[in-house]
């Protein structure tokens, strides 16, 4: 969408990206900025980087921006980039959850294309408006499950969708951490305090500070929805309002099952996303951790290791391999090709063209189906893990 005064001049030139939130303290801002840079595609020209004017003048300032473009609210920034003839054309938005929705909207009615950490909004109900906003606007609404960007994540939905493992049977997925064993949130951890606030992160706690992802990536790769779920939210930590470990059982529309663990409080994991998933052909499993190895196991025969950028890697990774193997990528290099598919489909609405072909990245229908997942885990918790449908 094309708003009067302002320029796309240079149709193939970096993005102009605007960022809400990701001061000064922030860890997710700094990630969002690097995977933006990491392939040259976009270029950060303005913010409003905190709720707090003076934090986000002095954010501003320590990343170079011009003065005139540090924002102190997301609202006066809606408004002055859209009649800027060299306005920005996509926002980063890298607040906590309840943060989302607002400057979403703001900026989808500046006609500005929308990039939004997850979950999508505290709400089922305000992530279906949200969604009929972005539908209405036309632009491109991208949600930063960053996971689905590992080149083997990318090869395992290929052979699921090829057919490969057969009919999926079962899906394990978990997500374990321990930087919430203790009670971090009463030690000045800023990170910590917004998620066990149910007024700033939602109905969630773990799940949807980590469940969502582990959630997407089992959607991600096994393209199967989840009909209903049984599931069990515990906050462990003495006064926690919201879960701090999730356990799920999942039935799926093929009649596959699955389970889903979540937790922040499991010593001796830091971040150990995993998921197995098994077919009537045989069974795949990828670590986090070790991202550039995945286990192939057809049924009859022995386990082998496909690695990244090796000979079974598929043309789904390799179009987000950029280093032969051997040479490790991980976190930053996933987060950056979820950044550079959204470029490839900014470019390509600049000129009223289709993104070229094998381009993809979560979308706000993710996010939606996120906080679905969301609400019904906590409906189903208080039912004493009553099934529950999607």
């Amino acid at each position: 969408m094309a708003i009067e005064g302002r320029s796309d001049a240079g149709k193939g030139g970096r993005i102009r990206l605007g960022m809400i939130g990701g001061g000064e303290g922030a860890f997710i801002g700094a990630v969002h900025r690097v995977a933006a840079r990491m392939d040259d595609h976009y270029e950060l020209v303005a913010g409003a980087l905190s709720s707090t004017a003076e934090k986000a003048q002095r954010s501003g300032a320590a990343l170079g921006l011009p003065a005139d473009r540090i924002y102190d609210d997301f609202e006066a920034m809606a408004k002055a980039e859209a009649q800027r003839k060299d306005g920005i054309e996509a926002v980063a938005i890298v607040t906590p959850n309840h943060m989302h929705a607002g400057p979403a909207y703001a900026f989808l009615k500046a006609g500005i294309h929308v990039i939004c950490d997850k979950p999508l909004t505290t709400s089922l109900a305000e992530a279906k408006k949200l969604k009929a906003a972005a539908d209405k606007s036309g632009l491109i609404f991208a949600v930063t499950h960053n996971y689905t960007g590992y080149p083997l994540v990318r090869r395992a939905r290929e052979m699921v969708k090829a057919g490969d493992l057969g009919d999926i049977r079962l899906i394990q997925v978990e997500y374990p951490q321990d930087w919430m064993t203790e009670a971090t949130e009463k030690t000045g951890n800023k990170q910590a305090a917004w998620r066990v606030d149910p007024k700033r992160s939602g109905a969630g706690g773990a799940i949807g500070d980590i469940g969502t992802h582990a959630y997407n990536l089992a959607d991600y790769i096994g393209g199967i929805d989840v009909v209903e779920l049984s599931a069990e939210l515990t906050s462990f930590g003495a006064g926690r309002a919201l879960d701090d470990n999730v356990q799920i059982m999942l039935r799926y529309a093929n009649g596959a099952r699955g389970a889903l663990w979540a937790s922040q409080v499991a010593p001796g994991n830091e971040n150990g996303l995993r998921i197995r998933i098994y077919g009537t052909k045989g069974g795949l499993s990828w670590v986090q951790t070790e991202p550039n190895h995945m286990l192939w196991s057809p049924f009859g025969q022995s386990t082998r290791i496909v690695t990244r950028g090796g000979p079974d890697s598929g043309v789904a990774a390799a179009r987000v391999t950029r280093i032969p193997p051997g040479h490790p990528e991980g976190y930053l290099e996933g987060f950056a090709n979820i950044y550079s598919e959204i470029a490839e489909a900014i470019k390509a609405a600049r000129s009223g063209k289709k993104p070229p072909k094998g381009v993809h990245f979560p979308t706000i229908d993710d996010g939606v189906k996120g906080l679905a997942f969301i609400e019904a885990a906590v409906k189903s918790s208080k039912a004493n893990g009553k099934w529950t449908k999607l």
